[in-house]
């Protein structure tokens, strides 16, 4: 893989040392745990420094992918030539905003985990974050893919969104603006980056709000392979149907592709069982379409980001 040292000390200069590494394996930052490694890699600390460090890839023409959990995404084995900028490690955090006797507007740094910031809620007697507590991914991630999960919804939380655009200026969008709809909002297709979301959430009793997490925990639980390294649902649920059920009854519940596996708990999921690479992992979404489409009629389409 080819790595300019003159791009890797800007890089440095400008996020530290300790913020930047050159061949980076992938699969350490990525839930599937598959894919080779990237030419460069960036954690940054504020939304100044994510600008500045854009400004240097573009500059030097290296091309660049956003970063959060690495829940949604697999990087392919041979690697990539270009930058990675990871969020989740030290873009974290949250404020309130404003508070009245029975809501509150919170905004939220996009590398904060989901999981972290539902409790964090929870602790406040906020409601309203509970559906995404057991999403494996960021805020900024939901935010731009409109997560979502047991009837909730990024989008009817969402008060705005500060955004950087492809010309690397800050702006913001109401929710209105976002563009929002299933696995989607104006943020999906790179062109604008999530730095924070502002969430209008409403007060409860803490152990009312902790009482729904667990419950949907324990579902989680008895429904999806967590034991399993998995980018969640692998394919988006097509109109009318449930991707699981199609896989399902395709008769693909076990089907294999090296170590990459549909899994025998949940059809819709497909998991690292065995040291999976991530040709594995792609050669079994593309099987799993294919048959799908010929058994059901019906063309899956994937979740995951391929990088």
């Amino acid at each position: 893989m080819k790595i300019s040292d003159k791009i890797l000390q800007e890089l440095i200069q400008r996020a530290g040392r300790d913020s930047v590494k050159a061949d980076e394996p992938m699969k350490l930052h990525t839930t599937m745990k598959v894919g080779g490694s990237a030419a460069y890699y960036t954690e940054p600390g504020n939304e100044e420094c994510v600008r500045d460090i854009i400004a240097i890839l573009k500059h030097n023409d290296v091309p660049y992918y956003i970063l959060g959990n690495g829940s949604n995404v697999i990087f392919r084995d041979e690697g990539y030539e270009g930058a990675v900028i990871c969020l989740s490690k030290n873009f974290t955090g949250y404020t309130v905003l404003e508070e009245t006797s029975d809501h509150a507007f919170v905004s939220v740094k996009a590398g904060t985990q989901n999981r972290d910031f539902a409790m964090e809620m929870m602790s406040l007697g906020l409601s309203g974050f509970e559906f995404a507590s057991g999403i494996p991914g960021s805020v900024g991630g939901a935010t731009a893919m409109n997560a979502g999960a047991y009837d909730g919804e990024i989008r009817y939380i969402t008060d705005r969104v500060r955004l950087l655009d492809k010309d690397n200026i800050f702006l913001t969008k109401t929710c209105s603006q976002m563009d929002f709809g299933y696995r989607h909002s104006a943020a999906s297709s790179g062109d604008l980056v999530v730095m924070e979301t502002v969430f209008l959430l409403k007060k409860d009793d803490p152990q009312a709000i902790m009482a729904r997490i667990e419950d949907l925990d324990k579902r989680r639980k008895e429904k999806q392979p967590l034991e399993y390294p998995s980018c969640g649902s692998a394919f988006k649920r097509p109109e009318g149907y449930f991707a699981g059920k199609l896989i399902s009854d395709a008769g693909l519940k076990g089907a294999r592709e090296g170590g990459a596996m549909v899994s025998e708990k949940h059809a819709g999921f497909i998991i690292n069982a065995d040291n999976a690479s991530a040709a594995d992992v792609i050669r079994l979404i593309e099987m799993v379409r294919e048959r799908v489409y010929e058994t059901q009629g019906v063309l899956l389409e994937c979740e995951v980001k391929i990088i």
